[in-house]
């Protein structure tokens, strides 16, 4: 009978547990109110994007297609005449040839700086103190760089005296030549900007699993081998995105050669070339549509680059 009973109750069907009150749906104004709260927040933001870049940018693209000297205040329609003049005047294209010497040094510094966050991301001693000295540079103003470089290049100056240390006795003028110019002045970018490219190949280091350096470190890999197969594939974004600003810079350098040389023997870059047609020979339209054109060759450049390099996702294990 006892067992009978105990049958019985294990065959009665669980009561039903009591299901949870539904929600009553917000009221409409609550719900408007929500959706409207983040756009609250990117209203300031998107308004001083659209102020202070892409209105700019509208007006540059109008004032191209015009004779606009910047002073007056009558714009004429001109058509594509200014396009037409870049393109046909080789001397507004020669200056872009000064942009390889700071594409060669960009190619110098990403090497230095992916061999530097390499070296500094293992344990070395004094390791902070050259992470400090590294990207130190970075944060001086350019202004300034540009005239403590200009007295360290000149005749008798800082360059020549240690030179004349060592026994080497120069009467080179660093700035006098083309060659000698570009070339300094393309160093002084390196020296300028390696910091930051250091700092992005460190965080993409450090960034990736310390469990993988210990595994390679079991099956007898050494430091070469660790950055072939580890460090090289885990920073390969941050890699693709230093490509991408070493072009672009290289294209639109201007602060150093202006300071330095003011583009004397032959150190104008386009941007200068673009400065000097609008506030020294009064050619807004035309500089307008050199500025086009040097942001479109940016843009070009890093859609190709995008597509020969793209951004996958990388997967380490």
């Amino acid at each position: 009978m006892p067992a009978t009973h105990t049958t019985e109750r294990a065959a009665r069907p669980p009561s039903a547990a009591p299901r949870p009150p539904v929600p009553r749906p917000a009221p409409r104004s609550v719900r408007l109110w929500r959706g409207l709260t983040p756009w609250l927040f990117l209203a300031a933001p998107l308004a001083l994007l659209v102020a202070f870049t892409y209105a700019p940018v509208a007006n540059m693209l109008a004032y191209s297609f015009t004779d606009w000297d910047g002073v007056s205040p009558e714009l004429s329609y001109i058509g594509a005449d200014n396009y037409g003049e870049i393109f046909t005047r080789p001397e507004l294209f020669q200056v872009f040839f000064v942009s390889g010497y700071y594409l060669a040094a960009s190619a110098v510094q990403i090497a230095l700086a992916l061999y530097f966050a390499t070296v500094l991301s293992f344990n070395v001693r004094f390791r902070n103190f050259f992470k400090g000295v590294l990207f130190f540079p970075y944060l001086i103003n350019g202004v300034a760089i540009g005239f403590v470089f200009l007295y360290f290049f000149q005749d008798g100056g800082t360059l020549d005296s240690v030179l004349a240390l060592v026994g080497y006795a120069s009467d080179r003028a660093w700035l006098g030549t083309s060659t000698s110019a570009n070339i300094s002045l393309a160093s002084v970018s390196v020296w300028r900007y390696l910091g930051l490219n250091f700092v992005l190949f460190l965080g993409a280091i450090q960034s990736i699993p310390g469990e993988l350096y210990e595994a390679a470190e079991l099956d007898g890999a050494g430091r070469w081998h660790q950055f072939r197969y580890i460090i090289a594939p885990g920073i390969k974004p941050v890699l693709s995105l230093s490509v991408i600003l070493s072009i672009s810079g290289s294209l639109s350098v201007f602060e150093i050669p202006y300071i330095m040389t003011g583009g004397a023997t032959g150190t104008e870059t386009f941007v200068i070339q673009t400065i000097d047609l609008a506030f020294r020979f009064n050619k807004t339209g035309l500089a307008s549509a050199a500025a086009v054109v040097l942001l479109l060759i940016i843009l070009a450049v890093t859609w190709v680059q995008r597509r020969l390099v793209p951004d996958d996702k990388v997967d380490l294990t």
